[in-house]
Parts: C-alpha cells; structure tokens; sequence
C-alpha cells in the first residue's frame, strides 16, 4: 500500500512502502498520515516556507524576518506602547520584550518611559531603524509580490479573509480544559 508522504517543500506525495532493509538501507520519506491534510500542519509550512523566502531576499541585513513587522508597526506608530505593539502583534510580553531588547541594541529602536504610565514604554525607531526599515520595506515588496503572483487578485482577497477569520476565531476560542486532541 502506498503512503503519503512530505517532499523538501512540504508537499504530500505518494511513495512506496519503507524498505525493511535496516538501518544502511535508504531512508524513506516520513510518512505525514493525517498530519499533512491538517490546515495547522500546511499553515505552519507556509510560515516557514515564507520566513525562509523572505530571508533569502534580506540577506545580509542582520534580521530576522519577524523583526521586519515589529519595524514596520513601530514606524507606522511612532510612540507605540509595548502593550498595543503586543497586541497587533499577537506576541505575549515575555516573547516581545526580549525582541525589543534585540532591536534597541542594535540601535534600531528607542524606547522611552510613558509620561501618562510610570510603568509603560513608549516605542519609536531611530534613524539607523528608518533606514533599515527602508531596505526592509524593499524587499517585502518583492516578496509580497511574489506570494501574490501565485494567486488571482480576488483569491488573494479571499485567502487574506480566511487567514483573518481563523485567526480572530483561535485568539478567540479557547478549549476547555477537560478536551484533548481528537483521536485518529
């Protein structure tokens, strides 16, 4: 019988059965079973698919993809509290604060105290931070352009409104404790 199975790209494929040969015999491809008709499994690849993409295009600009958004968010709301940023970023504060840090040691952004809330921090990007973002920006408009290529004007419409959708329905949702995985 044959199965499916993931490709470099992460695309299912169908294969042959494992060769029962041992250890020096050839490995066969992993075998993704229900995993690779999953929407969380082939939303995952995409992300990576599209961070790797994206890299390829950045270069040597000394970012990570990911910092690329938090560039943007601040440059489009200069002063933006690190709770706002947290939330349009869906980043909870133990995971934002650390890339901030990154950021501002490289010198990319600033961060000053509220005047209204002792406690809070106001976010804005320096002028080494436009300039990066400038670079940044480029780039993800080549590559923005690229993922839009790969779809009709009105798919893409679609395709940005299922993504939104799932998104506000899981930030939304939470399982109840007592549920598990489902049984395959």
């Amino acid at each position: 019988m044959r199965k499916r199975t993931a490709t470099r790209s992460g695309r299912a494929t169908t294969a042959p059965p494992a060769d029962p040969a041992g250890p020096g015999a050839a490995q066969a491809p992993v075998q993704l079973g229900w995993l690779g008709e999953t929407i969380a499994y082939n939303l995952r690849l995409a992300q990576t698919a599209s961070f790797q993409a994206f890299s390829a295009l950045t270069g040597d600009l000394g970012l990570r993809p990911g910092w690329y958004a938090l560039l943007q968010l601040i440059g489009d709301n200069p002063g933006v509290s690190q709770t706002n940023l947290s939330l349009a970023t869906s980043r909870d504060k133990s995971t934002l604060t650390p890339l901030l840090g990154d950021l501002e040691r490289r010198g990319l952004i600033r961060r000053e105290p509220d005047p209204l809330d002792r406690r809070g921090r106001r976010i804005s990007l320096t002028e080494a931070g436009r300039a990066k973002l400038a670079l940044l920006a480029e780039c993800a408009a080549r590559h923005d352009a690229r993922l839009n290529a790969l779809f009709a004007p009105e798919q893409q419409q679609q395709f940005v409104a299922l993504l939104k959708t799932l998104t506000e329905a899981l930030t939304i949702e939470t399982p109840p404790p007592e549920s598990g995985p489902p049984e395959h």
